[in-house]
């Protein structure tokens, strides 16, 4: 029998795309260098604390996750990680990334494996120790990029499908349980970042001036500057132009023109939108219309 290897992401990479079509499952220990300030992807993550402690920030939400806990992150939703000084170096957890196609392949119809991603306010959970074990038991499967010696060629994407439905299947059960929900108690708001993200979500199509985003927080234009950008890791005007393009892939994804979505989310002109998408999602938004 051969040792099993563990596919790892070392705690410096940033890599925040996929490099497989369907879906990705790493190890990562330590705390992480990258993704320290809001991205966004148009794919599901989830991660698991196996050891230590871990925090991550969502649009306006903090969760402090410790062993056993789980954070959904559901696409096109900007988060980063919050570092906590000497609190995550021993921090293991293990990462899964999935596209929505990939899970309604999974489940042929019979029932919806992204309802855990939109259930509720919060998206972190903590399940009995029976079950955090059999989902540690799947990842870890899933995790090991061979087998026994010998294996019938293919087996190992059978066997992986498998322990993948079986996760999500058993994940969206288990999170119709409202008692596995993180509590209020258990995670820190940011009344800042959620109004200035209320406010551009309803004001996407119009242009936002950082004056008019300080009057809502009824701060001087320079000290919501830099309290934002402490909070946030990213600019006021960066943070603008991540939710327009969240607003432009969904407007895509509903098959509206690309001449209709640039305008509706608010960009000034087609030469900006165009340069701003390529930059972030490294297509243009002719080719991403065409894949997706």
């Amino acid at each position: 029998m051969k040792n099993s290897k563990i596919k790892t992401l070392d705690a410096s990479d940033e890599r925040q795309y996929m490099i497989h079509e369907n879906y990705e499952v790493y190890v990562k220990h330590g705390a992480p260098i990258g993704a320290a300030t809001f991205h966004y992807h148009n794919f599901y993550e989830i991660i698991y604390v196996a050891e230590g402690e871990y925090s991550s920030l969502l649009e306006n939400q903090m969760y402090h996750l410790k062993k056993g806990d789980f954070l959904l992150i559901d696409a096109n939703v900007m988060h980063k990680y919050h570092h906590i000084e000497k609190k995550h170096d021993s921090s293991l957890r293990i990462i899964l990334w999935i596209t929505k196609a990939t899970l309604e392949q999974l489940s042929n119809g019979n029932m919806d494996l992204t309802a855990c991603f939109h259930k509720h306010d919060y998206c972190a959970y903590h399940f009995p120790v029976q079950y955090e074990d059999m989902f540690h038991t799947y990842l870890m499967k899933l995790v090991m990029s061979e087998l026994i010696e010998g294996q019938v060629a293919g087996s190992k994407e059978v066997m992986d499908r498998g322990y993948l439905t079986l996760f999500f299947a058993y994940l969206n059960l288990l999170c119709s349980t409202p008692e596995y929900l993180f509590k209020e108690e258990e995670t820190t708001s940011h009344p800042l970042v959620a109004t200035v993200s209320s406010y551009i979500d309803s004001h996407i199509q119009h242009n936002i001036s950082v004056d008019e985003l300080a009057l809502q927080v009824h701060m001087s234009k320079y000290h919501f500057l830099r309290k934002f950008k402490d909070l946030t890791g990213v600019t006021v005007h960066n943070f603008i132009t991540n939710k327009r393009l969240i607003s432009a892939i969904a407007g895509l994804r509903e098959g509206k023109s690309i001449s209709q979505v640039y305008q509706d989310s608010g960009f000034s002109d087609y030469s900006s939108f165009l340069r701003n998408f390529k930059k972030t999602f490294g297509v243009s938004p002719g080719k991403y219309h065409e894949l997706y």
